[in-house]
């Protein structure tokens, strides 16, 4: 049997204040506030261990969760890697809206990064007031460059795998304006 999988239902992330996490989300990102559960204890662990799980709608189904844990040390991060790897991005329309978001969010006095190039899609990057980084990306590849990219792949990751060597098979993205 193999596993039929609809989308993702939610992705969670940590979060240091439940209701200014919630009013970041609203405000930047016009996200609707979609429910709150509040337990005393893990349902999954039976642990004592009280949380705030709020769900917010990032369109079209998705839904990103946080989880505020007063009970717990401050929250860090994985040290070990640097801060531009983990990231949540969101697909916007269009250039010109990733561009006027970009706008809106430095207006917020937001310091933003880009916007950046990555030849089938353009994005910017900024932190929410937990800390993690946010991408805005609007795509820009044809549907030949994306069948391409699909087509060398498997490549690419056999060459990564053997020589831990950036594969060339797609420099192209990058040798764009």
């Amino acid at each position: 049997m193999s596993i039929n999988l609809k989308r993702i239902h939610h992705v969670a992330y940590r979060c240091r204040d439940a209701k200014e996490t919630v009013e970041f989300y609203q405000r930047v990102l016009g996200m609707d506030f979609v429910l709150a559960i509040a337990e005393d204890e893990v349902p999954s662990t039976k642990e004592p261990d009280p949380y705030m799980h709020i769900f917010l709608d990032a369109g079209m189904g998705n839904v990103l969760a946080f989880f505020e844990l007063p009970s717990k040390p401050d929250m860090g991060r994985d040290e070990n890697t640097p801060e531009w790897v983990q990231h949540i991005a969101f697909e916007l329309d269009s250039v010109e809206a990733l561009m006027a978001a970009k706008e809106s969010v430095v207006a917020e006095g937001l310091e933003v990064v880009g916007p950046t190039n990555h030849g089938i899609f353009k994005s910017i990057y900024f932190f929410d007031p937990n800390g993690h980084r946010l991408e805005l990306a609007a795509n820009t590849g044809t549907p030949e460059q994306m069948a391409e990219l699909h087509r060398v792949a498997p490549d690419m990751l056999e060459e990564w795998s053997r020589t831990k060597k950036a594969p060339r098979h797609a420099a192209w993205l990058h040798e764009q304006d």
